[in-house]
């Protein structure tokens, strides 16, 4: 039997994870109330049972009963029946404009203040996420990334990595990435902007990779790099961290900045304690601008 509580943050995703985790073979519940959970618990794990695959949705609708929670939990454990939990986040920002994007009321918002609700949700639901077994941030995942880490997790039983790391090249003409946790600024390396045959490719092509990284300023920033990261990842991830997103920026996003967060990424997604992606962000603005 396996018994996954599906909860997080109201605009996480809870909904589409229990469809989809429906569609994969599981028996779904959602907002049973917390007083019967060992019951239904009770219930699922009967010996000969046609049921071996159960996901139950608890969240914020259940009121002050989720504070009974981490009791019904603990009796779970006693009594020999084991359980998963998968925590459905997203940061506030991308919350908010969900809850305004859809015109819905968040569930806690009774004076209108979706970022109080959103405070007092996460104040409440502290307890499960401290001890979630999946959290999913689901800020920058598109449906279809969501259900692959679905499968993942609970069909295919690989190992999760609660940590994914964002590569993020941008140009600071266009700003900086809002949602950075760290930035690193390589404007100091040579441009090939200024090379006539380079200006017009980017940093996905070979000619401006090797101009790139043919200084040794390049290799030597890059070694220093990934060395501070090998230091900071693994406390992020003690930290409990989820989402990381490493920002690095030149001054049109195109060139320096996409070559050096690609060969960042090469040398980073060697590591199996993660789960890493790359994202190039103002990589096609100039073209763009120059068309308009």
């Amino acid at each position: 039997m396996r018994f996954v509580i599906v909860t997080g943050m109201s605009g996480a995703g809870k909904t589409t994870a229990l469809k989809m985790l429906e569609d994969m073979g599981y028996f779904c519940v959602d907002n049973l109330p917390i007083s019967l959970i060992e019951k239904f618990a009770e219930l699922s794990f009967t010996p000969g049972g046609e049921i071996s695959k159960v996901a139950l949705g608890v969240d914020i609708r259940s009121g002050q009963a989720l504070d009974e929670i981490e009791q019904v939990l603990e009796h779970l454990t006693m009594e020999g029946r084991p359980y998963e939990i998968l925590y459905l986040d997203a940061g506030d920002e991308v919350l908010v404009k969900r809850f305004k994007e859809t015109r819905r009321m968040h569930p806690l918002a009774k004076d209108g203040r979706v970022d109080r609700g959103i405070a007092e949700e996460r104040r409440r639901l502290q307890y499960l996420k401290k001890h979630a077994e999946y959290i999913i941030d689901t800020s920058k995942l598109l449906t279809r990334e969501l259900k692959t880490e679905l499968e993942k997790i609970f069909v295919s039983n690989q190992e999760f990595k609660n940590l994914v790391i964002t590569i993020l090249s941008f140009g600071f003409k266009y700003g900086i990435p809002s949602d950075s946790d760290l930035v690193f600024d390589v404007r100091f390396l040579p441009n090939p902007y200024y090379v006539d045959e380079l200006k017009a490719k980017s940093g996905n092509d070979k000619e401006v990779q090797d101009y790139v990284m043919g200084f040794e300023v390049s290799e030597k920033f890059l070694d220093k790099l990934e060395d501070l990261l090998n230091f900071l990842i693994p406390n992020y991830i003690l930290e409990g961290k989820n989402q990381l997103v490493i920002s690095v920026g030149c001054t049109g996003g195109k060139h320096r900045s996409v070559t050096l967060a690609n060969k960042l990424y090469e040398r980073l997604k060697k590591q199996d304690s993660f789960g890493i992606t790359i994202e190039h962000r103002d990589i096609g603005k100039d073209a763009v601008r120059k068309a308009l």
